[in-house]
């Protein structure tokens, strides 16, 4: 089988490669367009660092593409839908350079206690200013890690050796993993209260944008110090230039931006912050790491067939696929939701089959609620190949049960979550071979449409709720396509699913909250 290594990779990845039997290297970086789509047309797999392109004309080109590896994390150079399409696996390399990344910001927040890279400036122009730059110990200080992930948990541990006391931040998390790492879990605001040291580590996302805002950086313990090593746009910069202009804080460290290069910045006027030009991964070590690790994962590819850390998955063209693919959809859409209602960290989640389709695998189905679950909550693309790994890695145990119990449908899925004190239990079905609906939340039985853009609320079961609902959305502009309401017998709770036109601000999400009779409001897009 022939590999074309397209751009340059560790020299131990490519002999690791170039002394596997029946694998024949093309070691050869570079090249034009043109001349890449003539390497890859004959290879079976193809290596690639950020230089190298797999999308367009060269994808086109592998036609006997079975693999693309990616040496690092970042994908963007790789059309993985196209990918998919043509059933190649995307292998890329997530963790090979975790503890790198990990040491920077530990490197940093020395940095920052000891205000090195400031001495080192005032030495250089000629002066010796030892009363200037009073520093702090790190032992005994507290460290706040948000995100806690592979990275993250790499550098709470450093703390640790430093004897610093440790808390950490990450909702998708369980205590119980918190608690095998020496760790104490707080939410975020309590975390940023209390740190003296604060490091992110967590994916950027929408929900995740400008997640140190201006009103959490109002909140951090006064001469606290921020870190970010792990995604330019974590931290409203504007509001954090305000903070350590004011001296709210005392430093803070960024490898990362939300424009790179930060060219005009006005942090760089500051004289309290450590600027580094994203080198989290920039350590010879991790180059080597991700050269090796990629060459291995491509070559277990080929010799047996075991993706590891794949991006996507080939399609499975049998009867069985045709007949769950409706049903897996429903199942993202349904742990999509379940994320949204989780109040924390979930331990167990149970999907099961009902009617009809219990005749099915249920395996496919439940590794697709785990996709909706964690979508949304990790750095790294999350999907049937990788799924299970990762909500193991979280904590969640997966179970997967069937029955032929039609409950008033011919098929269903249901998705329930567990956690210590409290199970959520979400239902979907498919109406004439075609409608996706939600038709049970907890003991509340509806039929709404399982797409589109909902606002779902609970609330008491009295007159004038929903017309409040109703003149609020008119006032912020919002159509309603559709809405469905569930009572529960002898209560008076309601719960009320809401098709919108688009989906609200987070001003207006919270003017919802503030009916009186509204309990919880959530929103998502399907």
């Amino acid at each position: 089988m022939k590999i074309f290594v397209a751009d340059k990779i560790a020299d131990e990845g490519v002999e690791f490669l170039k002394n596997q039997p029946g694998l024949d290297v093309d070691f050869t970086t570079g090249l034009s367009e043109a001349e890449a789509c003539e390497h890859i047309r004959e290879a079976d797999a193809v290596i690639v660092r950020s230089a190298t392109s797999i999308r367009g004309d060269i994808l086109e080109a592998g036609k006997n593409l079975k693999v693309i590896g990616r040496a690092g994390i970042g994908v963007d150079n790789i059309d993985i839908p196209a990918a998919t399409e043509r059933g190649i696996v995307v292998l890329n390399t997530p963790d090979a350079n975790a503890t790198t990344t990990a040491e920077l910001a530990i490197a940093h927040m020395m940095s920052l206690s000891r205000h090195l890279p400031f001495a080192d400036q005032s030495i250089r122009n000629g002066k010796w200013e030892r009363s200037s730059f009073m520093g702090a110990e790190l032992s005994g200080k507290t460290l706040g890690v948000i995100g806690f992930g592979t990275i993250g948990r790499i550098a709470a541990n450093r703390g640790l050796g430093l004897n610093m006391n440790v808390v950490a931040y990450d909702p998708f998390v369980t205590d119980e993993i918190f608690t095998e790492a020496c760790v104490t879990p707080m939410d975020i605001d309590q975390l940023l209260e209390c740190a003296d040291f604060v490091t992110l580590h967590c994916p950027l996302i929408e929900q995740t944008r400008n997640l140190i805002s201006r009103e959490r950086l109002a909140i951090m313990k006064p001469g606290a110090r921020l870190i970010n090593c792990a995604r330019g746009g974590l931290i409203d910069e504007k509001a954090l230039f305000d903070a350590l202009d004011s001296g709210q804080l005392a430093g803070a460290a960024l490898d990362v931006y939300e424009n790179e290069p930060p060219k005009d910045s006005p942090l760089l006027k500051l004289n309290n912050i450590v600027f580094t030009p994203h080198l989290g991964a920039s350590t010879e070590e991790a180059q080597t790491a991700v050269g090796v690790e990629i060459a291995k994962q491509i070559a277990t590819f080929l010799s047996s067939g075991e993706a590891i850390n794949a991006l996507n998955m080939p399609r499975v063209a049998t009867e069985e696929a045709l007949t769950l693919k409706p049903y897996q959809e429903i199942a993202s859409k349904l742990g999509q939701l379940m994320a949204l209602m989780a109040t924390s960290p979930i331990k167990q989640l149970e999907v099961s089959l009902h009617g009809q389709i219990a005749s099915c695998d249920p395996h496919p189905v439940a590794v697709e609620a785990l996709v909706g679950l964690l979508q949304n909550s990790l750095s790294i693309p999350v999907n049937q190949v990788n799924a299970v790994h990762l909500a193991k890695r979280q904590g969640i145990a997966l179970t997967e049960s069937r029955s032929e119990a039609t409950h008033d449908y011919i098929s269903m899925v249901s998705v329930k979550a567990k956690f210590d004190n409290e199970e959520i239990i979400v239902s979907g079905t498919l109406l004439n071979d075609k409608y996706a609906r939600l038709i049970q939340i907890n003991d509340y039985q509806i039929e709404a449409p399982l797409s589109g853009n909902l606002l779902i609320t609970r609330h008491s079961d009295q007159p004038g709720v929903v017309g409040a609902l109703g003149v609020l959305l008119g006032e912020e502009g919002i159509n309603i396509s559709n809405m469905q309401v569930g009572v529960k017998d002898g209560l008076d709770e309601a719960i009320a699913i809401i098709g919108i036109s688009q989906l609200l601000s987070e001003t207006a999400l919270g003017k919802v909250a503030d009916i009186p009779a509204i309990d919880k409001v959530i929103q998502v897009s399907l």
